[in-house]
């Protein structure tokens, strides 16, 4: 307080304004982008978009359009005749592989679930109990997996040939049975391939599981042993339904596994014979002596139809998951 006959100091100037921009994220320091930094942003999200895009949509789209008409692939798009939904109707009422095709396509699905599946989560569950030489066991049963198309199919094709076949070999041995021509028999021929498939499946399977079942929480297995539940009871009644995103995986892992089956029947007999499926139909429609663009097309899109179903139930799951 200023006495009288003095003068009351002038108040003091404020601090000068700091007039840069503020930090960000209260680091101290303001986050800029240089042009090397942005063209680097770029190509990291713009490259994979592309490629999604260019290599998977655009073909997809394409493929859709293309089923409504007729075309036979040679000339340019003013070769290209609008029909409509006939090469739909032509499926399901005059292309006779088409039935046996859908059969051996469910037929696929039903064993791979039944077999190779239950066998997946039977020796995760093994392996998951930390046995004496776990690695080398899962590394075994792993190993299908990696083998290339080419060896797997050399592999049956030691097995189940009618010459010199290991199996015809071993009939003739135990039971003095003449040889059985596992491949060309339209009534065996799907049964034998499906034994060659699920023996790829069953690896892939195995380790789903195995990962899902290192993940479960420990203490959910201790509380279930606390109340006196056995092996089994701890896993189908708390182990398996904490597995629940694994299952989801699983199943549509093996629905598109089954519908998108090719190779090995491309391989023995080019998907005829008994061998019929709906992926083989497309590609000898597509690229075969038939060359019809647009009904191969029709094919895939029923393919990829019921692909959807299966995906949009993984996609619904997770992402209700990731609310929780």
């Amino acid at each position: 307080m200023a006495t009288p006959g003095t003068t009351a100091a002038p108040p003091a100037a404020p601090p000068p304004r700091d007039r840069r921009r503020p930090p960000r994220g209260g680091s101290g320091t303001s986050l800029r982008y240089g042009r090397r930094d942005r063209i680097s942003l770029a190509l990291m999200l713009g490259v994979p978009a592309f490629l999604v895009v260019g290599l998977v949509w655009l073909p997809a789209a394409a493929t859709v359009l293309l089923s409504f008409t007729r075309w036979d692939g040679i000339g340019g798009l003013e070769t290209i005749e609008w029909i409509g939904t006939q090469n739909y109707t032509d499926a399901f009422t005059l292309y006779p592989p088409f039935e046996p095709a859908l059969r051996n396509n469910f037929v696929w699905l039903v064993f791979l679930f039944a077999v190779p599946t239950v066998l997946g989560m039977f020796f995760a569950v093994l392996l998951d109990r930390e046995l004496r030489g776990g690695p080398v066991y899962q590394s075994v049963f792993y190993l299908p997996v990696v083998l290339s198309l080419a060896l797997t199919g050399f592999i049956w094709q030691l097995i189940y040939s009618s010459d010199q076949g290991l199996l015809n070999a071993f009939l003739a041995l135990v039971a003095d049975r003449p040889a059985v021509d596992w491949f060309g028999d339209p009534d065996i021929n799907l049964y034998a391939v499906l034994v060659a498939a699920g023996w790829k499946h069953t690896g892939y399977i195995m380790l789903l599981y195995l990962a899902g079942l290192k993940a479960v929480d420990p203490s959910l297995r201790e509380a279930a042993a606390i109340d006196g539940a056995g092996p089994v009871r701890t896993f189908t009644s708390v182990v398996f339904p904490a597995l629940l995103p694994i299952n989801v995986v699983v199943v549509v892992v093996t629905v598109i596994d089954a519908l998108r089956a090719f190779d090995l029947v491309w391989i023995i007999n080019r998907g005829r014979n008994g061998l019929e499926l709906i992926s083989a139909l497309v590609t000898s429609n597509v690229i075969g002596e038939a060359s019809r663009v647009g009904f191969g097309s029709a094919l895939a899109v029923i393919m990829l139809a019921f692909s959807l179903v299966f995906i949009a139930i993984y996609v619904s799951t997770v992402l209700r998951g990731a609310q929780r």
